[in-house]
């Protein structure tokens, strides 16, 4: 048996957005490899092993996952979003720097959670737009900080990945000061939690009203442009330059 790795993207949570790629990929594979909340949404079958961990041993779970294909596994490595999105693409092919033994490896994408919120809102990456992961997990946050000042000068609208969790919730209220003071009081902000689950909650206000503990894991936020603006309930980014 010729073993491969299809990294797999879930998408955001609702099964209608799960491509027929990625359902076709794990109908096929014999392990699923991944986070332990991914792992928790792939049905069990027989001849399919589960291989959830923990968040953050992603170069461990790339190098397993290699190791079950060099042994003729077929394996799905699965990550929420889209697997190249801040997500497990990068980590395999770091795992795989110095191997010779690589397997036949596909990277199949999925909705990411910034593209599944801009849609529940409207439009607001109509424009050029920017994504940052607010982690500071393997970056320094002046790194963070200085990436917030030079997107938000250039009038990018932004969306922000792992905005505030339970072991960083001041990161995120000095990321609102940084946006106050580069880009006004009055700049639309979107929070976006859990789009395509039952859990879903959106709401859009201004930089002045927004507050941190309006983010969690969760959430997507999205800040607008200069141009940004609202029409009806939807949020929308003009396609020309303001």
């Amino acid at each position: 048996m010729s073993g491969w790795v299809a990294v797999a993207g879930l998408g955001p949570g609702a099964g209608d957005l799960l491509t027929p790629e990625v359902a076709a990929a794990l109908a096929e594979a014999t392990d699923v490899v991944g986070y332990i909340p991914y792992v928790a949404r792939i049905a069990p079958r027989a001849g399919l092993v589960l291989h959830p961990s923990d968040n953050r041993v992603e170069l461990d779970r790339a190098r397993h996952a290699l190791d079950l294909a060099a042994a003729g596994r077929r394996v799905a490595v699965v990550s929420s979003g889209d697997p190249g999105v801040f997500a497990m693409a990068s980590a395999l092919f770091e795992a795989l720097e110095g191997r010779a033994d690589a397997p036949e490896i596909r990277i199949l994408p999925g909705i990411t959670a910034m593209l599944a919120a801009a849609a529940r809102l409207g439009a607001p990456l109509g424009h050029d737009f920017c994504a940052i992961n607010l982690s500071d997990n393997l970056k320094p946050w002046a790194l963070i900080e200085k990436r917030l000042r030079l997107a938000a000068q250039a009038d990018f609208a932004m969306a922000f990945y792992n905005p505030r969790s339970r072991a960083r919730p001041e990161g995120f209220a000095r990321v609102l000061e940084i946006l106050r003071e580069e880009c006004g009081p009055g700049r639309l902000i979107s929070f976006a939690r859990a789009v395509s689950t039952p859990d879903e909650a959106i709401r859009t206000t201004t930089l002045a009203e927004a507050r941190a503990e309006m983010a969690d894991m969760r959430t997507m936020v999205i800040l607008g442009n200069s141009a940004t603006r609202r029409v009806g309930p939807w949020v929308y980014t003009p396609r020309s330059a303001p």
